[in-house]
């Protein structure tokens, strides 16, 4: 059984190489969608009797290990010399210092990686992160899958 549960949060970013307007300083509405496969718990009384994973602890997993910290940020690439200069010179500014260039397609993967052990954790082998769906717009999207 297959379960997705979707987020929003709001991020900066910049592609600092692009050829188009995504080189400048720019903001999404970030959609991310969770989706976790598992067998359903069929132990009654258990207050997740029925669910493969309860959507308020997939949200509560979530927003602690990601969105809490991406929410209102900048996602900076750490070799992006004008932005990381820029951004230490604002006092107590929200900044995620990324390896990877923020793209949509990079930051779908990050967010498996940090997410799929959190889920691990909680849960076990009774459940597994089989991907994450980041919207950048409502038309633009990138997914990761469980390798």
């Amino acid at each position: 059984m297959r379960i997705t549960r979707r987020l929003e949060f709001d991020a900066g970013h910049r592609i600092p190489d692009h050829k188009s307007q995504c080189r400048n300083l720019h903001g999404h509405r970030y959609a991310l969608e969770i989706t976790l496969e598992g067998e359903v718990n069929a132990r009654p009384g258990e207050t997740d009797s029925g669910m493969v994973m309860d959507f308020a602890d997939i949200k509560a997993i979530a927003e602690r290990e990601l969105v809490a910290a991406w929410d209102h940020a900048f996602l900076a690439y750490r070799h992006d010399e004008p932005v990381m200069s820029f951004l230490h010179s604002l006092p107590a500014h929200k900044t995620v210092v990324l390896d990877l260039i923020p793209t949509v397609e990079n930051l779908a993967r990050i967010v498996f990686d940090i997410l799929a052990p959190a889920y691990y954790a909680a849960y076990g082998f009774r459940l597994r992160l089989a991907a994450v769906r980041l919207y950048e717009t409502p038309n633009c999207w990138a997914d990761a899958l469980a390798e």
